[in-house]
């Protein structure tokens, strides 16, 4: 494996703590995928075969929440504490998305500030959705404040929402439903503003942002619909295009070519989804990426690593220099100009739209 290999920003991590609290409370499957037996070496075994240098671990849904708010936060610790013990093990070969006892906001504030401050995590994973509770809830809204004030990385995962557990529809959740979580929570996270007033939080989507990319331009729309002219003063397109997006299960030319073209280059990631994506798809994936038409080599070598070593530095090598990232810009004052003179244009479209 080269030290220049992958970095792998969505690789899960199922610590002994969460397999027994699944098995306590009776589930064997993650969104209709049998939960896959882990360790620790068995993550470094598909690495190197696959030329991962670095694998930032997360637990995926349904988190730590199984109806007892003492028991989530004492899993979110004790899962935590195991990523953080894998980490000193193994330096530099992995790192971690703490998870939080979501979505009672108290308890997930503490947790996320000890795993930043004191366990060096490289960020939080959120699932979408947390009993009904989308991010961008008003509810989240001290969480966020404390995840802005820390430039956190937060890596975005979906999970299963009841409205897509009473469908009714063929097929495991995972397969359909986990883009959806994904897409509703990103757009809330601009409609209710949380994205303007928190800069400094950068967001990873999982799979390639769900149904994101390829609905920009009908969310756009909502430019020209009170409230959000206030709410995203910015426009629609240039908080979507703040997202940075994942490989993992996405790796084909269609999908490629669609964030190639939406999002600047630098906000795509690698990912593979190990374990839920076995030995043989994670291989699939990187055999995907490797012979694509759509990702010159440059491309390819920033998707690699390059990309995440901007927001992740610290695993950059002696002979590595990434660039620091840039601060995305709260509404300027002629901006602001603009968009109250527009206010009149979007009253009138929406008059429109009501008739």
């Amino acid at each position: 494996m080269s030290p220049h290999g992958k970095i792998d920003v969505h690789h899960h991590v199922i610590p002994p703590a969460f397999s027994q609290a699944m098995e306590r409370h009776g589930l064997r499957e993650v969104a209709g995928a049998p939960l896959p037996r882990w360790t620790p070496t068995r993550s470094l075994s598909v690495m190197e075969e696959n030329d991962i240098a670095t694998a930032l671990l997360s637990l995926s849904c349904p988190g730590v929440y199984f109806g007892d708010l003492a028991e989530a936060v004492d899993l979110a610790r004790r899962c935590n504490d195991s990523v953080a013990e894998l980490t000193r093990l193994h330096p530099g070969r992995f790192g971690s998305f703490a998870v939080l006892p979501m979505p009672f906001v108290e308890e997930s504030c503490a947790e996320a500030i000890r795993a930043l401050d004191v366990l060096h995590a490289d960020g939080v994973v959120l699932l979408g959705s947390t009993e009904g509770v989308f991010l961008g809830a008003p509810r989240l809204e001290e969480l966020m404040a404390e995840l802005d004030a820390r430039g956190a990385t937060v890596f975005v995962h979906p999970n299963l929402h009841a409205t897509s557990t009473t469908l009714g529809l063929e097929g495991p959740g995972f397969l359909l439903e986990f883009l959806c979580d994904t897409t509703r929570a990103a757009l809330n996270l601009i409609l209710t503003g949380t994205m303007e007033r928190y800069p400094r939080i950068r967001f990873i989507l999982a799979h390639a942002g769900g149904f994101l990319p390829y609905a920009a331009w009908r969310l756009s729309l909502a430019n020209l619909m009170p409230p959000y002219d206030t709410q995203a003063p910015q426009g629609i397109l240039t908080y979507l295009r703040r997202f940075y997006f994942d490989t993992a299960l996405s790796p084909g030319a269609p999908t490629l070519a669609a964030l190639r073209e939406f999002v600047d280059p630098s906000h795509l990631l690698f990912g593979s989804d190990f374990p839920f994506a076995p030995e043989p798809i994670t291989a699939l994936q990187v055999k995907t990426l490797k012979e694509s038409h759509v990702l010159s080599p440059d491309l390819r070598a920033g998707v690699d690593r390059a990309h995440a070593l901007r927001l992740f530095p610290r695993y950059a090598s002696a002979s590595e220099h990434p660039e620091p990232l840039p601060t995305p810009p709260r509404e300027a004052a002629l901006d602001r100009v603009k968009r109250l003179l527009r206010r009149p244009l979007v009253s009138v479209a929406q008059r429109l739209r009501d008739r």
